[in-house]
């Protein structure tokens, strides 16, 4: 299973349409379920996003001072990771970042860029790459 736990709704129509397409190409592969948790302060952020979060479930927190990766690195990251843990949770924090209680519960800290992506943005882009790792896991084709 993969659980994505989000900060913040996504309002643009054109965005939860992207998100839409790309959840359902994912499903195709595996079980996904996604979070979406109200922007507070960051100490209630980390509450709800604990909460969220099995024990098991490895946890991958998205934030800008992670470790970037290539698209194979993501790709081979989750296939590794699916052999010893069934959960991955990614965690994308509000427009405030992470909470330090967040941070240290994360398994795998990833950034995506030094650049900063408007939070609802950052979603679909996050799940276009979720779903190109999974193509090539799958040795799919898929444009470059």
């Amino acid at each position: 299973m993969i659980k994505i736990i989000c900060v913040g709704k996504v309002k643009e129509k054109y965005l939860r349409e992207g998100i839409e397409d790309y959840t359902k190409r994912i499903s195709k592969y595996h079980k996904i379920s996604i979070i979406e948790l109200e922007d507070s302060n960051m100490k209630e952020e980390a509450n709800k996003i604990l909460k969220c979060i099995d024990d098991k479930s490895f946890v991958v927190t998205l934030e800008i001072n992670g470790k970037e990766m290539s698209s194979l690195e993501f790709s081979s990251l989750i296939d590794k990771t699916f052999i010893s843990n069934s959960n991955i949770c990614f965690v994308i924090g509000g427009s405030d970042g992470l909470d330090d209680t967040v941070k240290e519960r994360s398994n795998f800290s990833l950034s995506f860029s030094k650049f900063t992506f408007p939070h609802q943005l950052f979603r679909l882009v996050f799940l276009e790459q979720l779903y190109r790792a999974f193509k090539i896991m799958h040795n799919e084709t898929y444009h470059k």
